[in-house]
């Protein structure tokens, strides 16, 4: 199958293409503009393993001006994973990245698939999309997103539903639920408190640190992604991607000081406006529909990206 994954260079675009590409049939076309908080060398880094790989293609284009008609021409599937992510940058002037990233670029993106003979469009959407919920949170819950970025995630779904419902595009969307794990994003949570323990530099808390997450290891993020690449009874779904394992942002701090053998700086500063306190997971669907089981625990996860930063920077 050739398939075309959007953002290939990113922290789960890059994991989802190693994991499609155990399938000797598939073959990936990677498009990434190598912009965001994740600097080009990373990204780089990501994928500098696949750029000899026979099956994998990598183009460096941006999705707002590549003739996108043509990068569509002989592909089966679609995973759209790019866009401008992160909730506290996305507020005030900082908007316009978002808008045309998230917004524009999907709706281009629709517009070219719309012609072409899919069989799968997978959207790549958040938890952010759900804004504050308590309990655990299924797909039904009414989206009621507490930031600018959840609200360009939220509109491109919204995209996704009218041309699948106009033009029959096959479209299957995923909400992350924060994902973990080697290559993440350097502005990401997980990868700025190991930094910062491992280097001895004080780390900045936003709020009082009990805000919990569903944390879902990478692999199992792209186990669960990938397999809906051949279910057929998904289409039109919308498919919660999340862990099996909740913690707050200070037991996390703690498995990390007790991985690294280092004592945490924790400087706390005000909350940032636009996340919830708390998120939970209803995976129920993903079990059922895709057979998705989660494997990997919170600290075993955390001793594998702690073992990626120190090789990153080598520490």
């Amino acid at each position: 199958m050739n398939i075309l994954v959007t953002g290939a260079a990113g922290f789960i675009g890059s994991h989802l293409c190693d994991k499609l590409l155990e399938d000797e049939k598939n073959e990936i076309l990677g498009i990434d503009t190598f912009t965001g908080p994740t600097t080009a060398d990373l990204k780089l880094k990501n994928v500098s393993h696949l750029l000899s790989h026979p099956r994998f293609r990598l183009i460096q284009q941006d999705l707002l001006t590549t003739e996108l008609s043509d990068l569509l021409k002989g592909i089966d599937a679609v995973y759209h994973l790019a866009g401008m992510p992160g909730v506290r940058s996305s507020w005030g002037k900082d908007f316009d990245p978002y808008v045309t990233n998230n917004i524009l670029s999907t709706q281009r993106l629709l517009e070219a698939a719309k012609d072409r003979p899919l069989k799968k469009f997978i959207y790549a959407s958040t938890s952010s999309v759900y804004g504050e919920k308590s309990g655990r949170v299924s797909e039904d819950a009414c989206p009621a997103p507490l930031s600018p970025y959840g609200i360009t995630k939220l509109t491109g779904e919204h995209l996704c539903h009218v041309y699948r419902i106009s033009y029959q595009i096959p479209i299957v969307t995923v909400r992350f639920f924060t994902v973990y794990g080697p290559r993440q994003r350097p502005d990401m949570a997980f990868h700025r408190f190991i930094k910062q323990i491992i280097t001895g530099n004080p780390l900045t808390v936003f709020g009082d640190g009990l805000q919990s997450r569903d944390f879902t290891y990478i692999s199992d993020c792209v186990e669960g992604t990938s397999s809906v690449l051949h279910k057929e009874n998904v289409l039109g779904e919308i498919i919660n991607i999340g862990g099996k394992e909740r913690a707050s942002v200070k037991d996390v701090i703690t498995i990390i000081e007790e991985l690294t053998g280092k004592k945490a700086n924790i400087h706390y500063s005000a909350k940032v406006s636009g996340e919830p306190k708390h998120t939970w997971a209803d995976i129920t669907k993903a079990m059922n529909l895709l057979g998705y089981d989660p494997k990997i625990s919170l600290k075993e996860g955390l001793a594998l990206e702690i073992e990626y930063i120190r090789s990153v920077y080598d520490l």
